[in-house]
């Protein structure tokens, strides 16, 4: 115990907890001004915050969707994440669920590669330098992972050094459903409807959170919430 919840402490392989809540926008504007009058902003965001955009990957048996909702501990999920509609920053990420434990791998991409990626064609990445550039290919390669869908949302992230604390709240949750076009301003996206007039906390750390920042999140484990964004906007064409 340091101060704080006590937890498991992730192994040295890069797994760090994460809790998810699913909060009224009122309180979420609340507990946003806490944050601002005490944390630090994340300092690659731009007037408090930013826009996230995901394409989403999965297999044809949409195994991602099924592994999910079974509540299945260890399980993967692919998406290429862009911000502000920018291809300044392309990311490749994979985010491997262990138990209460999560781990995020990324690979940089060109907007070249970014296409290529979205249109199947992967053979690129057999000549990036990067381990996890092979661990893509074979991946997608041997599950047949194409884009499924677009996820939008608002971001407004904090960050505070003990254990690597980073808390985002996402607001304005969208999906582009039949969409796959990344770089499109005029996607047309549609409210996911489980989060309209709410607001998705999440809580980030290494070891173990600080009395103090919980005190100032003010929430309890009966709060907590497995909610996903990508099941949530994929459950209109499953």
């Amino acid at each position: 115990m340091k101060n704080g919840i006590l937890t498991p402490k992730p192994n040295s392989a890069g797994y760090r907890h994460e809790l998810k809540f699913i909060i009224s926008e009122a309180d979420a504007e609340l507990l946003a001004i806490r944050l601002r009058n005490t944390l630090r902003p994340d300092p690659y965001a731009k007037d408090g915050g930013y826009f996230i955009r995901s394409l989403y990957f999965d297999d044809p048996f949409n195994t991602a969707v099924i592994e999910k909702v079974d509540g299945i501990e260890y399980r993967d999920k692919w998406r290429i994440r862009i911000y502000d509609l920018s291809d300044k920053v392309i990311k490749l990420e994979r985010k491997h669920k262990n138990g209460q434990f999560i781990k995020k791998d990324s690979l940089t991409l060109s907007r070249r590669e970014c296409n290529a990626l979205c249109a199947g064609v992967y053979g690129f990445l057999l000549h990036r330098k990067e381990p996890f550039a092979k661990e893509a290919y074979g991946e997608m390669v041997t599950k047949h992972l194409r884009p499924k869908v677009i996820v939008d949302y608002d971001r407004e992230p904090f960050v505070y050094p003990i254990e690597d604390v980073r808390i985002t709240l996402d607001r304005n949750i969208r999906t582009g459903m039949y969409s796959v076009d990344l770089f499109d301003p005029n996607t047309i996206t549609y409210p996911a409807t489980e989060f309209m007039g709410q607001c998705i906390l999440e809580v980030k750390f290494n070891a173990y959170l600080e009395s103090y920042v919980m005190e100032l999140l003010q929430l309890n484990a009966a709060q907590r919430s497995a909610a996903s964004k990508y099941l949530y906007c994929r459950q209109y064409d499953c």
